[in-house]
């Protein structure tokens, strides 16, 4: 299949259950993966990830349709009597904290690999894009019953620490439901300095989390990484099936006939929908990645369109 082909380089981690050395191995590989296919597309500069206002005023230029307002440059428009803005440059360095969700739903994949080894690869890029001057990472892995912490450090060793925490949190205990706020909340407060804050999850379940991640943008660059599966978006004509709901352990029999696939799917449409927007309304901006898609490619081609709206002037 496609897209069994395209992520033939993502290695398992098998639900949180790979031991060592089984599992330094696996992630020891996703780096070389991530190192060989990343080098060069950021040239060591982390706003390239997320563009955005950063912190530290640099050059005025000309202003551009959709540029800020607030970043107005008085003087120069003034003294120019042409409307310029004032470019900001990143932090010397950066503290990326990323909320990652490992409730029992990402342990779930149909095309070659599971939304948790998505989840996975998709920190150890943003870690890798991130990484270099002083930057820090730190970690909050949310289960639904317990939030692992991950304190902001720099350094490689580090850096291998955090995605070793991140690949071996055990999902929550049978019938507990993912609880992404809590993350979102436990990076809310206590304040921390300004930074990138990356939440990665699937957003299958209620938008609660909007005020506590409004809060996050206010303060923080914001990216949100989608991990999915075709499934969550379309059900196959399979006809009759048990499904398990992976987190409240409910099961149902089922038919799935055009019209229910119809439904699923437009439901399923609504809700990421409503997700990406709730996404946009709190600042953020969302690289959407798929088990059935080539993950490195979508990342690139994230990366690129962030750069090409930040010359344009777009922050």
């Amino acid at each position: 299949m496609r897209g069994m082909a395209a992520n033939r380089d993502l290695p398992s981690l098998s639900a949180g259950l790979l031991e060592e050395p089984q599992l330094t191995a696996a992630l020891k590989m996703l780096e070389l993966t991530v190192r060989r296919k990343l080098d060069g597309v950021l040239q060591g500069e982390h706003l390239g990830l997320i563009p955005g206002p950063g912190s530290e005023p640099g050059e005025a230029r000309a202003y551009q349709p959709g540029d800020d307002v607030r970043r107005m440059e008085w003087s120069v428009t003034a003294r120019t009597t042409q409307p310029h803005v004032r470019q900001m440059i990143a932090d010397r360095e950066l503290e990326t904290w990323l909320v990652v969700d490992a409730s029992a739903s990402l342990d779930f994949g149909t095309v070659g690999c599971t939304k948790r080894d998505l989840a996975v690869a998709a920190a150890a890029a943003i870690v890798h894009l991130t990484t270099g001057g002083g930057n820090r990472h730190g970690a909050l892995v949310v289960t639904g019953d317990d939030v692992v912490r991950v304190p902001a450090r720099a350094g490689r060793a580090h850096a291998q620490n955090l995605l070793k925490a991140i690949a071996t949190t055990r999902r929550s205990a049978p019938g507990v439901r993912g609880d992404l706020k809590a993350g979102i909340e436990a990076l809310r407060r206590p304040q921390r300095r300004r930074g990138l804050a990356v939440v990665i999850s699937d957003f299958l379940g209620p938008i609660d989390w909007e005020r506590s991640l409004r809060a996050i943008g206010a303060h923080h660059e914001l990216l949100a990484v989608e991990v999915l599966d075709p499934r969550d978006l379309e059900l196959p004509a399979i006809g009759e099936v048990t499904l398990a709901d992976a987190e409240s352990g409910e099961i149902h029999d089922v038919t799935v006939t055009e019209e229910l696939q119809r439904d699923f799917a437009a439901a399923a449409r609504a809700h990421q929908q409503r997700v990406h927007r709730t996404l946009r309304s709190c600042g953020g901006a969302t690289l959407s990645l798929r088990t059935d898609r080539e993950w490195i490619t979508d990342t690139v081609k994230f990366i690129a369109q962030r750069r090409r709206g930040l010359a344009a002037g777009v922050g």
